[in-house]
């Protein structure tokens, strides 16, 4: 196996995270809420849902919104309606700027890395499907479903470096969430924040924070560095932004937490 040594720490496998670390799910799935709600006469309250935690459990989620909308279902049936919903949009969810280049590197490095969410297993091979080769270099994946507890709780990841023979404190975290950035430290990991839109509350506990996975430096944590820089310029994968002409002028649409 091969291990890595920096300033920052030795560095042996690399754990990310999926949904808003990975992939662009919220752009993907922005309107599954509002147009579930509309069955049942309720209006989506864009505050409300803004200000809602990211990483948490499906389950966690559907609770939350069952009792929120004050909707005639269990959690449990409201999983059973709106999951359909969701699956007809996966196949649409764009990766992020740099993380299939992240990916590759990784691989073509032979580091080991697990992808650890807190969506299950089952989800989590629905939304990668689509992209050519990800489920087959990823050296762990591993869903909230196959731990006794998933995020904030340290178990996912724990578990992620037990199954690659990696030492937790030898594991370096890519996470989005500030239930994500909780999870590794309690795993006594290294995490790199990339926080999602209302989550810069993880930026004081990570041990690094970017903007983008653009950013990412492999050799800051002893890791071989990319190698496809050309005349100092970094080649990058297309951006997808979703936007709205109005009154002469174009603006990004905001999006809603994808909480699935």
């Amino acid at each position: 196996m091969n291990s890595f040594d920096s300033e920052l720490g030795r560095v042996s496998a690399v754990i990310l995270d999926l949904d808003g670390t990975l992939l662009d799910t919220e752009r993907a799935t922005k309107d599954v809420l509002k147009d579930f709600l509309v069955k049942y006469g309720k209006d989506l309250d864009k505050k409300r849902e803004e200000e809602k935690r990211l990483g948490v459990t499906q389950k966690e989620s559907a609770a939350a919104i069952v009792r929120d909308y004050g909707l005639p279902l269990t959690p449990d049936q409201f999983i059973q309606e709106i999951t359909p919903m969701y699956r007809e949009k996966w196949p649409s969810v764009k990766a992020l700027p740099g993380a299939d280049r992240l990916i590759k590197h990784l691989y073509s490095h032979k580091v080991p890395f697990a992808l650890a969410s807190n969506s299950s297993n089952e989800y989590i091979y629905a939304k990668i499907a689509s992209l050519n080769g990800w489920k087959d270099w990823f050296s762990v994946i591993l869903g909230s479903d196959q731990v006794i507890q998933g995020k904030p709780a340290p178990y996912l990841f724990e578990e992620a470096a037990k199954r690659m023979g990696v030492d937790a404190s030898h594991c370096l975290v890519i996470e989005d969430s500030l239930v994500g950035v909780k999870a590794a430290k309690a795993a006594k990991m290294k995490v790199v924040a990339v926080p999602s839109h209302g989550e810069v509350e993880c930026s004081s506990l990570a041990d690094k924070v970017l903007h983008s996975l653009l950013e990412f430096q492999p050799e800051m944590w002893g890791l071989p560095p990319f190698e496809d820089w050309v005349d100092r310029t970094l080649p990058i994968d297309p951006i997808h932004l979703s936007s709205q002409y109005v009154n002469g002028s174009i603006s990004e649409i905001s999006d809603f937490p994808s909480r699935f």
